[in-house]
């Protein structure tokens, strides 16, 4: 009889009668399973995550201790075992995140994918790209003045209106890790709701008149153009601000991999194998960050509100620039290729050439749209590397 209740005693079904906040946990990664296979909401990301949280709630499994991470820090002296905390395997797959390492291998993945003529072709879309990052800093002071939220975790919620997971996850990672888990399950689910988020405020905020313009095809942008292109964007943004460094360098590396044709092989790899592993390594070990003490708060709540107030004012910066510009401008911009300044490559680029074909069907707007795109993925990690140049002193 004592055999049997010490084995009952030292089932999951025993710590979930004395912590039943796991269910809920282990409900919500359900919802997000669900988003990821049968809605495909940003599934490649989204269904790692929540595998994650389902992982890491599973009562007894023992894959991730809080402990090892507590106040910011690695615990190396915990790993060795010695006081009495066998670290699990989600332990050692989050040293990725915690290290910065997955979300500049993805950035280097990201580079090697992307095509950076349209932005060469059209520098103008530095600017709108600059634009949509409104957003960040919208959300950044609003966490500050309606929720009280410390300056980090004020920086680590706004990035979230870059429309960028990688680059989310690696300001949190270094200025809010206990935030990591909702910081990464809002961006990631808004991501996937681009589509819906932004046309109405696309369409709040122009003509159809203005919906409607058409743009001339863009110039052919040389080799020798998208060679140097990375190389000087790398040495200038990060001489400007080198905490940004780990993210543009790794993302102009890709692209330099994929346009001087001497790499293919190792170009190809970074787009296709690593890409692939490393998604699959960062889900995973950011979902595990999501336990019942640390996401079921209403501090959650707030970080989702202000995510999608965080996008919109990010859509609507873009939008509302490329009005403005127009002003001065002979050869106008359709103003829906601003939206696409949010970063979420290639999908914003996509609504703008959705809503824009909508309204005029000879709008091809795909091409003007992705130089916004690439300039917002440049822009977040130049806001992500200030926030960390002034909160990591």
């Amino acid at each position: 009889m004592d055999t049997l209740i010490n084995f009952v005693q030292d089932t999951g079904f025993a710590m979930v009668a004395a912590n039943p906040k796991v269910l809920i946990m282990l409900l919500i990664s359900f919802v997000l399973l669900y988003l990821a296979i049968v809605k495909k909401f940003e599934p490649l990301l989204l269904l790692p995550i929540a595998f994650g949280m389902l992982l890491t709630n599973l009562p007894g499994a023992e894959m991730y201790h809080e402990e090892l991470f507590a106040g910011g820090h690695v615990h190396w002296d915990l790993f060795s075992g010695d006081a009495g905390l066998t670290p699990g395997l989600i332990d050692y797959l989050y040293l990725g995140v915690k290290l910065g390492i997955y979300p500049c291998l993805i950035f280097l993945g990201v580079g090697a994918m992307t095509d950076f003529g349209p932005l060469i072709a059209n520098p103008k879309s530095l600017l709108l790209g600059a634009a949509a990052q409104l957003g960040i800093f919208v959300t950044f002071f609003g966490t500050r003045l309606l929720f009280d939220f410390t300056p980090f975790e004020a920086a680590s919620t706004g990035i979230i209106g870059g429309a960028d997971g990688p680059t989310a996850i690696f300001v949190t990672s270094k200025l809010a890790p206990e935030l990591l888990g909702p910081i990464a399950v809002a961006a990631y689910s808004y991501m996937a709701l681009v589509p819906v988020i932004q046309p109405p405020i696309m369409k709040l905020l122009t003509t159809k008149k203005e919906r409607q313009i058409e743009m001339k095809q863009l110039r052919e942008v040389s080799k020798t153009e998208k060679i140097i292109f990375p190389i000087v964007i790398t040495a200038f943004v990060s001489i400007l601000l080198p905490s940004a460094a780990p993210l543009i360098g790794s993302l102009m590396l890709g692209n330099l991999m994929r346009e001087c044709g001497v790499v293919d092989r190792i170009s190809k790899t970074a787009q296709n194998e690593l890409m692939n592993i490393v998604t699959i390594f960062l889900g995973i070990s950011v979902g595990a960050t999501a336990t019942a003490e640390t996401f079921l708060r209403p501090q959650t709540i707030e970080i989702i509100i202000m995510g999608v107030i965080a996008f919109g004012f990010g859509t609507a910066g873009g939008v509302l620039l490329a009005k403005l510009m127009n002003l001065f401008l002979k050869e106008k911009i359709n103003p829906l290729i601003g939206s696409a300044g949010v970063s979420a490559v290639p999908m914003a680029a996509r609504v703008s050439q959705v809503v824009g074909q909508k309204e005029n069907p000879r709008n091809f707007l795909l091409m003007h749209a992705m130089g916004p795109n690439v300039a917002g993925v440049i822009g977040s990690a130049i806001a992500a590397g200030a926030f960390l140049t002034l909160f990591l002193q």
